[in-house]
Protein backbone atom coordinates (compact mmCIF):
# COMPACT_ATOMS: atom_id res chain seq x y z
CA UNK A 1 0.00 0.00 0.00
CA UNK A 2 1.27 3.44 -0.94
CA UNK A 3 0.42 6.59 1.00
CA UNK A 4 -0.28 10.04 -0.40
CA UNK A 5 -1.61 13.39 0.72
CA UNK A 6 -4.48 15.27 -0.81
CA UNK A 7 -5.89 18.65 0.16
CA UNK A 8 -9.40 19.79 -0.63
CA UNK A 9 -8.60 23.42 -1.35
CA UNK A 10 -10.41 26.54 -0.06
CA UNK A 11 -12.44 27.01 -3.26
CA UNK A 12 -14.00 23.54 -2.94
CA UNK A 13 -14.52 23.77 0.82
CA UNK A 14 -16.18 27.15 0.39
CA UNK A 15 -18.56 25.75 -2.22
CA UNK A 16 -19.50 22.79 0.02
CA UNK A 17 -17.92 20.19 -2.28
CA UNK A 18 -15.82 18.35 0.32
CA UNK A 19 -18.33 15.54 0.80
CA UNK A 20 -18.59 14.88 -2.93
CA UNK A 21 -14.80 14.86 -3.33
CA UNK A 22 -14.29 12.57 -0.33
CA UNK A 23 -16.98 10.19 -1.60
CA UNK A 24 -15.29 10.11 -5.01
CA UNK A 25 -11.89 9.32 -3.49
CA UNK A 26 -13.35 6.53 -1.36
CA UNK A 27 -15.17 5.13 -4.41
CA UNK A 28 -11.77 5.03 -6.16
CA UNK A 29 -10.45 2.76 -3.41
CA UNK A 30 -8.62 5.25 -1.21
CA UNK A 31 -8.60 4.56 2.52
CA UNK A 32 -8.50 7.73 4.60
CA UNK A 33 -5.84 7.46 7.29
CA UNK A 34 -6.21 10.98 8.65
CA UNK A 35 -8.35 14.01 7.87
CA UNK A 36 -8.92 17.43 9.40
CA UNK A 37 -9.91 20.97 8.55
CA UNK A 38 -7.13 23.53 8.79
CA UNK A 39 -6.74 27.25 8.29
CA UNK A 40 -3.28 27.80 6.84
CA UNK A 41 -1.59 31.10 7.54
CA UNK A 42 0.28 32.70 4.67
CA UNK A 43 3.52 31.56 6.35
CA UNK A 44 2.23 27.97 6.66
CA UNK A 45 1.24 27.94 2.99
CA UNK A 46 4.67 29.31 2.06
CA UNK A 47 6.37 26.53 4.07
CA UNK A 48 4.16 23.85 2.53
CA UNK A 49 4.68 25.07 -1.05
CA UNK A 50 8.36 26.03 -0.53
CA UNK A 51 9.35 23.82 -3.47
CA UNK A 52 7.56 26.34 -5.72
CA UNK A 53 9.11 29.46 -4.11
CA UNK A 54 10.86 30.56 -7.31
CA UNK A 55 7.85 29.95 -9.56
CA UNK A 56 5.85 32.98 -10.77
CA UNK A 57 2.62 31.64 -9.25
CA UNK A 58 4.02 31.15 -5.71
CA UNK A 59 2.56 34.31 -4.16
CA UNK A 60 -0.88 33.81 -5.71
CA UNK A 61 -0.89 30.13 -4.68
CA UNK A 62 0.06 30.79 -1.07
CA UNK A 63 -2.37 33.71 -0.81
CA UNK A 64 -5.16 31.49 -2.15
CA UNK A 65 -4.30 28.55 0.12
CA UNK A 66 -4.43 30.86 3.14
CA UNK A 67 -7.74 32.46 2.06
CA UNK A 68 -10.02 29.97 3.81
CA UNK A 69 -10.24 26.51 5.30
CA UNK A 70 -8.87 23.46 3.53
CA UNK A 71 -9.06 19.74 4.31
CA UNK A 72 -5.84 17.73 4.16
CA UNK A 73 -6.18 13.96 4.08
CA UNK A 74 -3.56 11.24 4.32
CA UNK A 75 -4.73 8.30 2.25
CA UNK A 76 -3.54 4.95 1.04
CA UNK A 77 -4.21 2.35 -1.64
CA UNK A 78 -2.19 0.44 -4.18
CA UNK A 79 -0.44 2.87 -6.53
CA UNK A 80 -1.97 5.77 -4.55
CA UNK A 81 0.07 8.63 -6.00
CA UNK A 82 -0.46 7.81 -9.66
CA UNK A 83 -4.12 6.93 -9.08
CA UNK A 84 -4.76 10.21 -7.23
CA UNK A 85 -3.09 12.19 -10.02
CA UNK A 86 -5.35 10.40 -12.53
CA UNK A 87 -8.53 11.01 -10.50
CA UNK A 88 -7.63 14.68 -9.89
CA UNK A 89 -6.95 15.49 -13.54
CA UNK A 90 -4.65 18.10 -15.05
CA UNK A 91 -3.80 21.20 -13.00
CA UNK A 92 -5.57 23.33 -15.58
CA UNK A 93 -9.21 22.20 -15.56
CA UNK A 94 -9.57 23.24 -19.21
CA UNK A 95 -7.07 20.47 -20.00
CA UNK A 96 -8.40 17.94 -17.49
CA UNK A 97 -10.02 14.76 -18.75
CA UNK A 98 -13.77 14.32 -18.47
CA UNK A 99 -14.78 12.68 -15.21
CA UNK A 100 -11.84 14.01 -13.20
CA UNK A 101 -12.30 16.04 -10.03
CA UNK A 102 -10.75 19.15 -11.54
CA UNK A 103 -12.82 18.93 -14.71
CA UNK A 104 -15.98 18.65 -12.62
CA UNK A 105 -15.28 21.07 -9.77
CA UNK A 106 -12.36 23.42 -10.50
CA UNK A 107 -13.04 27.07 -11.26
CA UNK A 108 -9.71 27.81 -12.95
CA UNK A 109 -6.03 26.84 -12.91
CA UNK A 110 -5.56 28.42 -9.45
CA UNK A 111 -8.85 27.47 -7.85
CA UNK A 112 -8.62 23.86 -8.96
CA UNK A 113 -10.23 22.29 -5.88
CA UNK A 114 -7.63 19.65 -4.97
CA UNK A 115 -3.93 19.09 -4.32
CA UNK A 116 -2.15 15.76 -4.48
CA UNK A 117 1.38 14.60 -3.76
CA UNK A 118 3.30 14.17 -7.00
CA UNK A 119 5.83 11.56 -5.84
CA UNK A 120 6.64 9.26 -2.91
CA UNK A 121 9.30 11.77 -1.81
CA UNK A 122 6.73 14.59 -1.77
CA UNK A 123 4.20 12.44 0.11
CA UNK A 124 6.85 11.62 2.73
CA UNK A 125 7.28 15.35 3.39
CA UNK A 126 3.67 16.47 2.93
CA UNK A 127 1.90 13.93 5.16
CA UNK A 128 3.89 14.80 8.32
CA UNK A 129 3.46 18.51 7.56
CA UNK A 130 -0.20 18.05 8.54
CA UNK A 131 -0.31 14.85 10.62
CA UNK A 132 1.57 13.23 13.48
CA UNK A 133 1.36 9.63 14.65
CA UNK A 134 -1.52 10.39 17.03
CA UNK A 135 -3.65 11.90 14.26
CA UNK A 136 -2.91 9.51 11.46
CA UNK A 137 -1.83 5.93 10.96
CA UNK A 138 1.51 6.51 9.22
Amino acid sequence: MEQTLTIIKPDAVGRHLAGKIIARLEAEGFEILGMKMVYLSKQDAERFYAVHRERPFFNDLTTFMSSGPSIPMAMQRDNAIDKLREVMGATNPAQAAEGTIRKEFALDIEKNSIHGSDSPASAAIEIPFFFNGFECRL
